[in-house]
Protein backbone atom coordinates (compact mmCIF):
# COMPACT_ATOMS: atom_id res chain seq x y z
CA UNK A 1 0.00 0.00 0.00
CA UNK A 2 1.20 3.43 -0.57
CA UNK A 3 0.47 6.59 1.57
CA UNK A 4 -1.62 7.55 -1.56
CA UNK A 5 -3.54 4.81 -1.23
CA UNK A 6 -4.33 5.81 2.69
CA UNK A 7 -5.25 9.23 1.79
CA UNK A 8 -7.81 7.56 -0.93
CA UNK A 9 -9.27 5.77 2.09
CA UNK A 10 -8.98 8.66 4.71
CA UNK A 11 -11.01 10.40 2.02
CA UNK A 12 -14.26 8.06 1.94
CA UNK A 13 -13.79 7.13 5.46
CA UNK A 14 -17.40 6.34 7.14
CA UNK A 15 -19.05 5.52 4.16
CA UNK A 16 -19.38 1.68 3.55
CA UNK A 17 -20.12 2.04 -0.13
CA UNK A 18 -17.26 4.02 -0.64
CA UNK A 19 -14.99 2.22 1.15
CA UNK A 20 -15.77 -0.91 -0.19
CA UNK A 21 -15.03 0.40 -3.62
CA UNK A 22 -12.24 2.31 -2.95
CA UNK A 23 -10.46 -0.83 -1.37
CA UNK A 24 -11.36 -2.70 -4.46
CA UNK A 25 -9.28 -0.81 -6.17
CA UNK A 26 -6.77 -0.43 -4.11
CA UNK A 27 -6.57 -4.14 -3.73
CA UNK A 28 -6.91 -6.02 -6.78
CA UNK A 29 -4.53 -5.48 -9.89
CA UNK A 30 -1.34 -4.83 -7.41
CA UNK A 31 -3.56 -0.99 -7.18
CA UNK A 32 -2.70 0.12 -10.47
CA UNK A 33 -6.45 1.57 -10.56
CA UNK A 34 -6.22 3.30 -7.72
CA UNK A 35 -3.36 5.18 -9.15
CA UNK A 36 -3.10 9.13 -10.03
CA UNK A 37 -3.06 9.31 -14.01
CA UNK A 38 -6.29 7.15 -14.29
CA UNK A 39 -9.23 9.59 -15.33
CA UNK A 40 -11.07 8.19 -12.37
CA UNK A 41 -8.80 9.13 -9.20
CA UNK A 42 -9.30 13.18 -8.81
CA UNK A 43 -7.15 15.52 -7.01
CA UNK A 44 -8.27 18.99 -6.03
CA UNK A 45 -4.11 21.04 -6.75
CA UNK A 46 -5.50 23.51 -4.35
CA UNK A 47 -6.80 21.38 -1.38
CA UNK A 48 -4.61 18.78 -2.70
CA UNK A 49 -7.02 16.07 -1.78
CA UNK A 50 -7.79 12.85 -3.92
CA UNK A 51 -10.67 10.72 -4.34
CA UNK A 52 -12.28 8.32 -6.92
CA UNK A 53 -14.85 9.35 -9.21
CA UNK A 54 -16.62 5.91 -9.64
CA UNK A 55 -18.83 7.45 -12.34
CA UNK A 56 -16.59 8.08 -14.73
CA UNK A 57 -15.34 4.29 -14.45
CA UNK A 58 -17.99 3.43 -17.30
CA UNK A 59 -15.93 6.30 -19.72
CA UNK A 60 -13.21 4.78 -19.58
CA UNK A 61 -13.31 1.05 -19.28
CA UNK A 62 -13.55 0.03 -22.87
CA UNK A 63 -10.05 -0.48 -23.64
CA UNK A 64 -9.58 -2.67 -20.88
CA UNK A 65 -9.29 -6.50 -20.70
CA UNK A 66 -12.57 -8.14 -19.99
CA UNK A 67 -11.40 -9.28 -16.59
CA UNK A 68 -10.83 -5.61 -15.65
CA UNK A 69 -13.41 -3.63 -17.31
CA UNK A 70 -15.74 -6.01 -15.45
CA UNK A 71 -14.01 -5.79 -12.10
CA UNK A 72 -13.84 -1.94 -12.14
CA UNK A 73 -17.80 -1.66 -13.11
CA UNK A 74 -18.35 -3.65 -10.48
CA UNK A 75 -16.53 -1.56 -7.65
CA UNK A 76 -18.10 1.45 -9.33
CA UNK A 77 -21.53 -0.01 -8.61
CA UNK A 78 -20.58 -1.09 -5.18
CA UNK A 79 -19.72 2.42 -4.37
CA UNK A 80 -22.01 4.76 -6.52
CA UNK A 81 -24.93 2.79 -7.63
CA UNK A 82 -23.35 2.79 -11.37
CA UNK A 83 -26.08 0.51 -12.77
CA UNK A 84 -24.77 -3.18 -14.31
CA UNK A 85 -25.75 -6.13 -15.22
CA UNK A 86 -24.41 -8.23 -11.99
CA UNK A 87 -25.01 -11.90 -13.71
CA UNK A 88 -22.53 -10.73 -16.35
CA UNK A 89 -20.12 -9.02 -14.40
CA UNK A 90 -19.75 -11.74 -11.48
CA UNK A 91 -19.58 -14.34 -14.72
CA UNK A 92 -16.05 -13.32 -15.55
CA UNK A 93 -14.48 -12.84 -12.35
CA UNK A 94 -11.32 -15.10 -11.25
CA UNK A 95 -11.34 -16.69 -7.77
CA UNK A 96 -9.17 -14.04 -6.45
CA UNK A 97 -11.37 -11.17 -7.82
CA UNK A 98 -14.55 -12.92 -6.53
CA UNK A 99 -13.46 -13.57 -3.01
CA UNK A 100 -12.59 -9.18 -2.95
CA UNK A 101 -15.96 -8.50 -4.45
CA UNK A 102 -17.38 -10.72 -1.62
CA UNK A 103 -15.77 -8.71 1.10
CA UNK A 104 -17.19 -5.43 -0.50
CA UNK A 105 -20.24 -6.25 -0.72
CA UNK A 106 -19.98 -7.30 3.06
CA UNK A 107 -18.16 -4.04 3.86
CA UNK A 108 -20.59 -1.94 1.65
CA UNK A 109 -23.83 -3.62 3.71
CA UNK A 110 -22.20 -2.70 7.05
CA UNK A 111 -22.05 -6.87 8.34
CA UNK A 112 -19.04 -5.94 9.76
CA UNK A 113 -20.93 -3.25 12.42
CA UNK A 114 -24.78 -3.01 13.60
CA UNK A 115 -27.17 -0.12 14.77
CA UNK A 116 -30.00 -0.96 16.99
CA UNK A 117 -32.88 0.43 18.85
CA UNK A 118 -32.18 -0.56 22.48
CA UNK A 119 -35.84 -1.12 24.46
CA UNK A 120 -37.51 0.74 21.99
CA UNK A 121 -36.21 4.30 22.40
CA UNK A 122 -32.77 4.94 21.51
CA UNK A 123 -30.14 3.81 18.74
CA UNK A 124 -27.68 1.71 20.26
CA UNK A 125 -24.28 0.80 18.00
CA UNK A 126 -22.95 -2.58 18.60
CA UNK A 127 -20.83 -4.77 16.89
CA UNK A 128 -21.34 -8.62 14.88
CA UNK A 129 -18.96 -10.96 16.12
CA UNK A 130 -17.38 -10.07 12.55
CA UNK A 131 -17.83 -9.18 9.10
CA UNK A 132 -20.06 -11.54 6.95
CA UNK A 133 -17.17 -11.54 4.84
CA UNK A 134 -13.55 -10.15 5.19
CA UNK A 135 -11.61 -8.44 3.17
CA UNK A 136 -8.75 -11.32 1.81
CA UNK A 137 -5.44 -11.44 4.08
CA UNK A 138 -3.21 -10.60 0.80
CA UNK A 139 -3.92 -8.73 -2.20
CA UNK A 140 -4.78 -9.71 -5.57
CA UNK A 141 -1.90 -10.29 -8.14
CA UNK A 142 -4.47 -10.23 -11.25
Amino acid sequence: MTDFHDELRARVYGSYTLEAGTEMLIRAFEGRFAEPGNPWVDEDPMSRKVWIDFGEIPNHVGALSGGERRFLMLAASVATNVPVGIGELMDGLDRDLMDLALAAFAHASGSHEVWFMDNGRSIVHGQWPGTLHPWPETESKD
